[in-house]
């Protein structure tokens, strides 16, 4: 079974649909409320264990919510801007937990900030909101290691006998995701640019 694009049916095309009550943006809403609990377990329970099965909790919701949409024609506008949102506040609040709990140095949360912050001034300035682009196969298999990573690095602070090899595991992963997210950012970052020049020069034409 492939992870990326699974549940899409060949030639079958994806339509965006205008729906809010789908189970795929259920699913992703369960994902924004995890990120309260996942703060509340480590940082005022030190309930890491737990905060474990969130978090992975969390990461497959993130691909079950995509095959659903994709196998069962739930694709949708909102959900189209929901779940990135959703997985990108994931990455931060997470990274942010784990700093303020002392498990990753601060130099890792500014590593996912620097690029995102980046991004949206971008986003802002250009189109003055979403900028409706596709989640690039990067993007997706960055979010994928970043979502594995964490918990495994959580795992590594739990007395289970292979502390340290998880600890190893986790920062492979980790590292290749950070890579993953600049290269994600760069790619977004030159879409951007050019679909903000298509959008100029569209303008200037029809007036």
């Amino acid at each position: 079974m492939k992870f990326i694009g699974a549940g899409a049916r060949p030639g079958r095309p994806q339509v965006d649909h205008d729906l809010v009550f789908t189970i795929p943006n259920l699913l992703t809403v369960v994902r924004f409320m995890g990120v309260p609990l996942f703060m509340w377990l480590v940082l005022a329970q030190k309930g890491y264990g737990i905060g474990v099965i969130v978090l992975a909790v969390m990461a497959g919701t993130d691909w079950i919510d995509g095959y659903i949409a994709r196998r069962f024609d739930q694709t949708s506008r909102l959900g189209r801007v929901l779940d990135p949102i959703a997985d990108r506040l994931a990455l931060l609040a997470v990274a942010s937990t784990l700093v303020i709990a002392g498990v990753v140095h601060w130099l890792y949360l500014a590593a996912l900030v620097v690029p995102d912050a980046v991004l949206l001034v971008l986003t802002l300035s250009l189109f003055h909101g979403h900028p409706d682009l596709p989640v690039s196969v990067v993007g997706k298999v960055r979010t994928g290691l970043l979502l594995l990573g964490t918990p495994l690095l959580v795992l590594s602070h739990l007395d289970t006998g292979f502390q340290d090899q998880l600890f190893a595991i986790a920062w492979v992963v980790l590292g290749l995701g950070l890579v993953g997210h600049w290269i994600a950012a760069y790619n977004y970052f030159w879409a951007m640019l050019r679909k903000g020049r298509e959008l100029k020069q569209h303008e200037g034409g029809d007036g």
